[in-house]
């Protein structure tokens, strides 16, 4: 009954991928660039010189050419550039009413990229100022990083989409399909047949493990061998996770199924639960950036600590006993889908 619905198995492969090779344009490999700029120097001291040259060979900076500053500021407006330094004539000369500022046009629109080439700035300028009065730094960072495998954004997106293509799939899948079944009195025909209720349910939970391993394999192919993402854990072990995941989404599935009364509503109701999990579960950004009093509801929601497991395992090549909690939240939820499920699932319904 699933592979005769072409169109729902299609969508069930295309939408994640489309997500996966979307951000695999942006943010995959070994970008590092923030965006093209800018640079006019009129000034011809050496600390103009040094910034200039700091600027160029800066991996963080693709350094666009402008005849003039008026057209590089227009593409500025239009988003062609990231930003525009402007260092004003006489810059680092000794004379004492020589400037002393360096000029930064910027979108304050962008914020993730115009924070940092004002920090860019500004570490390049103290440091001149140190250098210049001759003194000593005192304090500084010292990096401990909590893992020693160097992953980027496209990889935590990567293990996002995963989460993402398990959820849709297994609750939008199972909660409209079931409803769909009890609409056109399918559910009830079975009743007459020599199949078992449990019977017909561990198919449909079999037949979409079987539609979720082969979406967990096409991200990963497409992610890692396209746009060179990287897992660091146990592929095996990212599949079992991934497998226990679905189980909770189809769980999910069945009670959004046993609750509504016709497909409409069970396709409005498993959007209204799959939408705002999709953002705040941690799928394109760490939840912890949320304010405090919404990271402490959402951190429970069912995708975030699947997706927490997933790139501890993944990403960081931990064990998956590190942060217990994440395994005693996902069960939970299982448990709690399952006796809602039971509990109001009946063939004989419609």
């Amino acid at each position: 009954m699933m592979v005769r619905n072409k169109q729902a198995l299609f969508w069930s492969f295309m939408f994640p991928l489309m997500f996966t090779v979307i951000f695999g344009f942006f943010f995959s490999g070994d970008k590092t660039s923030v965006g093209k700029v800018a640079i006019f120097n009129q000034s011809q001291s050496e600390l103009a010189k040094q910034f200039e040259n700091t600027i160029a060979d800066a991996k963080i900076f693709d350094k666009q050419d402008f005849n003039k500053i008026e057209d590089a500021i227009s593409s500025l407006r239009k988003n062609e550039v990231a930003a525009v330094f402007e260092v004003p004539a006489g810059f680092g000369d000794p004379q004492p009413d020589s400037p002393k500022q360096i000029i930064v046009h910027y979108d304050p629109a962008n914020i993730s990229t115009s924070t940092i080439v004002l920090n860019f700035t500004d570490s390049f300028l103290t440091q001149a100022s140190f250098n210049l009065q001759h003194a000593q730094k005192i304090f500084s960072v010292k990096e401990e990083k909590t893992s020693t495998n160097n992953f980027n954004y496209y990889d935590f997106i990567l293990i996002g989409m995963l989460g993402m293509a398990l959820m849709n799939s297994s609750v939008q899948g199972i909660a409209i399909n079931i409803s769909k079944y009890r609409e056109d009195q399918i559910l009830k025909r079975l009743t007459t047949t020599p199949l078992k209720t449990w019977e017909f349910i561990l198919a449909e939970v079999f037949s979409r493990l079987i539609l979720n391993s082969v979406q967990v394999s096409l991200i990963l192919v497409i992610g890692v061998f396209g746009f060179h993402g990287h897992i660091f854990g146990s592929i095996a072990l990212i599949y079992l996770i991934s497998l226990v995941g679905a189980l909770l989404f189809q769980s999910m599935g069945f009670a959004i199924a046993s609750l509504s009364a016709t497909t409409s509503a069970a396709e409005g109701m498993a959007t209204a639960i799959t939408i705002p999990m999709m953002f705040l579960g941690g799928v394109f950004f760490p939840i912890d950036q949320l304010p405090a009093w919404l990271y402490s509801i959402v951190k429970f929601l069912p995708l975030s600590p699947l997706l927490k497991i997933l790139r501890q395992v993944g990403l960081e090549n931990t064990s998956l006993f590190t942060d217990p909690v994440n395994i005693i939240v996902i069960l939970a939820w299982v448990c709690v889908m399952l006796v809602l499920s039971l509990w109001r699932f009946r063939l004989s319904d419609g």
